[in-house]
């Protein structure tokens, strides 16, 4: 069989649903024929009521259907997330998209090794008309594209083996806002995989990144809770038409 390395911006986006809460209970949301589930934290679970500390997420996500049918491809991911969960990628060594093109995995990691915020492994479902659908697995790279204009950007790198070879890279804004209990808002477009015919059915991710910056040492990812909750909101969109939206309060533990 052969292997696809499944890197669309769904990863990255759901690493931001997901990255508030250790041993959060599963999420699951259904909309007619399709379900999604997520589940995944951070660690430590217990963090300051007002102090950012560095965190690592975790995340484990999958996209299914009730009837075990091909499920359809998501093309968009929009997701708001607590102020309380801060990404931090000034200082920290960088990738451009262009690096990443035409790159296997070894390739991509050679390049760009040092803008590494997150690895995993994922698995797409390929079905092509009047075939038998095709499960694929492989791993996962996000690379830091940077800051500017207020604005982070992830890329996240894929290298396709079906139907032919091909690396996919896409692109993940993270922007700051205030909205209430958010801070963050990150739109992610996600391109066809194998022509259309690629569906991500399944995803794990960590995120544990730390550097130093200006003689200080940074993480990428900090955290605190003073609520005892984190809050998350979103949608995905998907082939078809369908609209999946989604509220997900995760918990944490205050200290201090």
């Amino acid at each position: 069989m052969q292997h696809l390395i499944r890197s669309t911006a769904i990863g990255a986006t759901f690493t931001l649903i997901v990255v508030g809460s250790a041993l959060a209970r599963p999420n699951v949301v259904q909309v007619g024929n399709l379900v999604v589930k997520d589940n995944g934290g951070i660690a430590p679970s217990a963090l300051p009521k007002h102090k950012q500390i560095p965190v690592k997420a975790y995340l484990n996500a999958s996209v299914s259907t009730v009837d075990n049918s091909h499920p359809p491809a998501a093309r968009e991911v929009v997701i708001d997330v607590d102020k309380n969960i801060q990404v931090n990628a000034r200082g920290l060594p960088t990738c451009k998209g262009g690096q990443l093109e035409s790159r296997d995995t070894k390739g991509a990691r050679r390049a760009c090794g040092k803008a590494i915020v997150g690895t995993g492994s994922g698995q797409v479902e390929i079905a092509f008309p009047e075939q038998k659908p095709i499960t694929v697995t492989s791993p996962l790279t996000m690379f830091n594209g940077g800051v500017a204009g207020g604005k982070t950007t992830i890329f996240v790198h894929a290298f396709i083996t079906v139907p032919v070879p091909a690396a996919i890279v896409t692109t993940v804004k993270i922007t700051p806002i205030r909205r209430g209990p958010y801070g963050i808002h990150t739109v992610s477009r996600i391109p066809a995989i194998a022509g259309g015919a690629g569906s991500v059915t399944r995803f794990r991710l960590k995120i544990d990144r730390k550097f130093a910056y200006k003689g200080k040492k940074r993480s990428y990812l900090t955290a605190s809770c003073p609520a005892g909750r984190h809050l998350t909101k979103g949608r995905v969109r998907f082939d078809g038409g369908t609209l999946l939206k989604f509220t997900h309060p995760l918990p944490c533990t205050p200290k201090g």
